[in-house]
């Protein structure tokens, strides 16, 4: 036998030791990994299985339409100024334009609170 055979010999036999090792490490990490999954999968449910985490409101429109819920549809907070409401108007109106295969429902809404703020406007929302 040759030197570089007893060499092949010895390698195959340190294989042989270490596998089970290198099994339990594999299975190890699929086990801790599986177990993330699950925890990160009952964190998202508890979130409110919304994506990225964001809930969204979930009634309807009012009746008649008042300064809280025009804040709500334009997604800006009470105390924003006229600058942030006419940049947010002019994004959603983008968005949501019936000629760009937008509701025209929805940008109805989007200008009724638009019109609604903007009356109200002397540097801060109307309360």
């Amino acid at each position: 036998m040759m030197s570089g055979d007893r060499r092949e010999g010895h390698a195959d036999s340190a294989l042989w030791k270490v596998w089970p090792l290198l099994a339990g490490v594999g299975v190890a990490g699929a086990l801790i990994g599986s177990r993330m999954a699950r925890q990160a999968y009952t964190a998202w449910r508890q979130a409110g299985g919304t994506m990225f985490g964001q809930r969204y409101y979930e009634g309807g429109f009012e009746a008649v339409m008042n300064k809280r819920e025009a804040a709500r549809i334009l997604g800006i907070r009470a105390s924003a100024d006229k600058t942030k409401l006419m940049e947010r108007y002019r994004t959603l109106m983008k968005n949501n334009h019936p000629d760009s295969g937008g509701s025209p429902y929805l940008a109805k809404k989007i200008n009724e609170a638009k019109d609604l703020l903007v009356k109200g406007k002397s540097g801060k929302l109307a309360s």
